[in-house]
């Protein structure tokens, strides 16, 4: 499984237009084959960094989601909303648990 962790610091005064982009992209490619999962969220402590996790069931899925049109729409319009350098760690995992709480 690849998992993916990313952050984006958005331009307030562009935070609206990035959110609908965001929303678009998380829309569709939740619909991905070989998605597991692929969420975004704001930072509850920095209101202007949206965060990614993307859950992939192998380098396919993932190589596949960053060939499709609304990743490449997203691509090309990131540069224009980040206020600051985007972060993005990718994991590479043989074995996942879920843990009660």
């Amino acid at each position: 499984m690849i998992v993916l962790h990313a952050s984006f610091p958005i331009d307030p005064e562009r935070r609206d237009e990035a959110l609908d982009l965001v929303d678009e992209l998380v829309d569709k490619s939740q619909a991905e084959d070989g998605m597991i999962e692929y969420r975004a969220t704001t930072d509850v402590q920095e209101p202007n960094v949206i965060r990614f996790f993307e859950q992939y069931e192998d380098a396919a899925a993932f190589e596949a989601h960053t060939q499709t049109a609304h990743f490449r729409k997203f691509e090309e319009r990131l540069p224009d909303l980040l206020a600051g350098e985007p972060e993005v760690v990718r994991f590479d995992v043989d074995d996942a648990t879920g843990l009660d709480l």
